[in-house]
């Protein structure tokens, strides 16, 4: 009996090509495992292998996406596989997009069984996880071994069209599906299980799980505008004309600070959005329009508020993952108050 053929998609950190200074690099094909591709290679034995393994940087993907698809699926065309596997991309927010891209565009296009994995708050997996499977994973690569032992089998279930059990069975992201069945006891006995051990504090796991929403308490309102500093921060990528940071477009891995002593506009000879998620043409026409400096430069100048303060923190929020915007909140939070700011205006697009 043959080995099942599997084509992997890998960006180039595991590569081992290089880190984010690399991530513009265009797709390739390679012979064989690569990184990963090794592990699962094992962990397959003589039932599967990794015959080819296509690499791309995460910024080439992301920003020619459909001329990185069309390469990524000429590429696994051209192996013929049985399986398909991107990733695993853990909480890489680009990273993870661009597998679940390319996972549903060789699923839709090439008729092929695929699989991906990354960790719950990965962006790609709440754009994917309905699309195709994708399997739970740790947060970062210091669990890859946990993942192969969860990916490998449920790929060769896959390959080999199988019947899939439910998610928490199988170990991928639940994605909406649901199936009847008979239980072997009736519902009004599990719940009074499921009861018991919640009253004894005893771990239960529900059938029914509800979306959980993070809910902040507002803060107290300022009571004296007139003397407070007011500070900006946006998700909207506003940046000096240039980008000289290097904010990513989708799924940024960091934040800007920019001084603003004495802008009292963004115009467009200095100002600019990174933003890849909405149409730039007005933000770069005017930033302000993001960005509202020069309304609170009015505000100063007729005591509204007390002042501006002279820098601002910036990032772009399309498919940035929600870990990354608290660790970033979380450390230029303790910048604007270690400056006396008073209060925060956050914008959006």
């Amino acid at each position: 009996m043959s080995k099942i053929r599997v084509v992997q998609y890998i960006n180039q950190f595991f590569a081992q090509i290089g880190g984010e200074e690399k991530a513009d690099i265009p797709a390739e094909l390679r012979e064989g495992p690569v990184g990963p591709g090794l592990a699962f290679n094992a962990a397959w034995g003589d039932e599967a292998e990794v015959v080819a393994t296509i690499i791309c940087g995460d910024s080439y993907f992301n920003e020619n996406l459909e001329k990185a698809q069309a390469e990524v699926l000429e590429m696994v065309k051209s192996q013929n596989p049985d399986m398909f596997i991107a990733g695993p991309a853990f909480n890489a927010g680009r990273y993870g997009v661009a597998c679940g891209t390319i996972a549903k565009a060789v699923q839709d296009n090439l008729n092929i069984p695929v699989l991906t994995g990354m960790y719950v708050e990965n962006p790609g997996a709440d754009m994917f996880k309905k699309d195709v499977y994708i399997v739970a994973t740790k947060n970062s690569a210091a669990g890859m071994r946990d993942a192969v032992k969860k990916m490998a089998p449920f790929a060769l279930k896959l390959a080999r069209h199988e019947a899939i059990g439910a998610s928490c069975e199988e170990g991928y992201m639940p994605n909406g599906v649901r199936v009847n069945l008979f239980e072997k006891e009736r519902g009004s006995a599990r719940a009074v299980k499921m009861l018991i051990a919640k009253l004894n504090g005893k771990p239960f796991t529900t059938e029914f799980p509800m979306p959980s929403f993070d809910r902040v308490a507002p803060n107290p309102a300022v009571k004296d505008m007139a003397h407070a500093t007011v500070a900006l921060c946006t998700s909207g990528g506003i940046v000096p004309l240039g980008n000289p940071d290097h904010i990513e477009s989708s799924s940024a891995s960091h934040y800007g600070e920019y001084d603003i002593e004495g802008v009292m506009d963004l115009d467009a000879a200095h100002w600019a959005t990174a933003h890849g998620g909405y149409d730039p043409v007005y933000a770069n026409e005017d930033a302000d329009r993001v960005l509202p400096v020069d309304v609170l430069r009015e505000m100063e100048k007729e005591g509204r508020i007390g002042k501006l303060h002279n820098k601002f923190y910036t990032t772009v929020g399309n498919g940035t993952a929600v870990a990354s915007s608290k660790a970033f909140a979380a450390e230029y939070a303790q910048k604007l108050k270690a400056d006396g700011v008073d209060c925060v205006i956050m914008t959006s697009t």
